[in-house]
């Protein structure tokens, strides 16, 4: 990725992998999306490529982020939705001008037109977020165990009993911070 921004923590489900562009919430948070480019490259990485967008487009990107991340986090915790969030995703999603594309896989993806701009991408993400709150997804949302983390994400596992946002961060400083603890309390052998 670009040099002197932080690496982007991708996911497959585009919802909460935008979500994840704010990572740490809850200790040294991390913003992956500091500058309205680095939002057009992170848009790129996802399939819904822009040519441009504004301070206010990113302002508007974050706070459709936050928005989902409340939801989100309701949803998981079963609790009733912000009424703000609510409002902010369903008014990102009815901002936008996307298509849903057949590939020759079978897969569905979002088409762009070449004109889109930041507005067109928000509403595909917002559309996502939808599915998946409503419970039109197979998986379930939760949220990730790490104390200073706790991103909302979809769990699809086969169990559904995931407990990391994701295993090479969250997942490994956890199990890390633990096996330190352990060795802490082993009493040191004569040497």
């Amino acid at each position: 990725m670009c040099a002197g921004f932080p690496d982007f923590r991708l996911g497959t489900v585009l919802a909460t992998s935008f979500t994840g562009t704010l990572s740490e919430r809850y200790g040294d948070a991390v913003e992956r999306i500091p500058t309205p480019h680095r939002l057009v490259d992170w848009l790129a990485v996802y399939g819904l490529a822009v040519d441009s967008c504004t301070t206010a487009q990113l302002e508007l990107a974050r706070g459709l982020r936050e928005s989902i991340h409340a939801a989100a986090t309701a949803a998981a915790i079963q609790d009733a939705l912000p009424a703000s969030a609510v409002q902010v995703i369903n008014d990102c999603s009815a901002q936008g001008r996307a298509a849903a594309v057949l590939t020759p896989e079978g897969k569905r993806r979002w088409g762009l037109s070449s004109a889109s701009c930041v507005e067109d991408a928000l509403s595909v993400i917002a559309a996502d977020a939808i599915s998946i709150i409503a419970g039109e997804r197979d998986g379930k949302l939760a949220l990730c165990a790490s104390p200073t983390c706790q991103a909302a994400f979809f769990d699809t596992s086969q169990s559904r009993t995931r407990k990391w946002c994701d295993m090479n961060t969250c997942g490994n400083r956890q199990k890390k911070a633990r096996f330190n603890a352990n060795q802490r309390k082993k009493p040191r052998s004569a040497e």
